[in-house]
């Protein structure tokens, strides 16, 4: 007999995309879930999800289906799932079958290009621990021209928040007569990192653009527009959280 696999009622919930690792904590708190026709209440209730019928709300853990999209979000959305002053959100580019998804990280109001959205909390959180430096690759206009000094200084780090940023890779892709394009590799994402670094250096930035992350890019997809991610793309994010 196959040795049974068990593990946190709350870590398989947040794996199967049931919903996030704090959400199912509190599914579990509510007595919505249940083991082997047993109603749950103890978080630190095990399970083998291979063995043992596990459900919520009455549906099987099994029935759940993971969804991976990336997203090529505009300008002027927020990633977010609702916001008090009724501006746009990633959700309005979604139809209905995808509202519960959640973003991987964020993007912020005025800045566009690749999202990661999911239902699998246990890998979002994982691309977004501080502990795995996932690859994100910008493309940043600055009003100006940062000198070569100014731009190895902020490829090797700066500080925000009283902390030095992790290093960067950057270089030039184009000037033109007021501004300069700047494609920028970050391995964290501090809030507002792009703009607070070149706010420090005395450079306004006029937009940004990302293109990547990880190795799966924007290709030829449209804005606003989404696409599943490939079975290669999913196993190449998984394994870049593996150490």
């Amino acid at each position: 007999m196959a040795e049974r696999m068990e593990e946190r009622l709350q870590k398989i919930l947040s794996r199967y995309g049931v919903t996030s690792r704090r959400g199912a904590e509190q599914a579990i708190l509510a007595g919505r879930v249940c083991l082997n026709g047993t109603v749950v209440t103890e978080l630190g209730t095990k399970a083998d999800p291979e063995r043992d019928q596990i459900m919520v709300d009455d549906q099987i853990l099994a029935t759940y289906q993971t969804t991976y999209l990336l997203l090529h979000k505009p300008e002027g959305f927020l990633c977010t799932r609702h916001d008090p002053q009724g501006r746009k959100t990633i959700l309005d580019l979604l139809p209905e079958n995808y509202q519960t998804l959640f973003s991987v990280g964020r993007l912020d109001f005025y800045s566009s290009g690749a999202l990661l959205l999911t239902n699998d909390g246990e890998l979002a959180n994982q691309l977004t621990h501080p502990r795995y430096h996932i690859a994100k690759t910008y493309q940043v206009w600055l009003e100006g021209y940062p000198s070569d000094r100014q731009l190895q200084q902020w490829a090797d780090g700066m500080i925000l928040d009283d902390k030095i940023t992790q290093p960067a890779e950057i270089t030039i892709l184009q000037t033109t007569a007021t501004a300069t394009l700047l494609e920028i590799q970050l391995h964290e994402g501090r809030n507002r990192q792009i703009r607070r670094c070149a706010e420090q250096l005395g450079y306004r930035v006029k937009g940004i653009h990302r293109v990547g992350i990880g190795e799966i890019g924007l290709g030829d997809l449209a804005v606003g527009e989404f696409r599943s991610l490939r079975s290669l793309e999913i196993n190449a994010l998984r394994s870049s959280c593996i150490m």
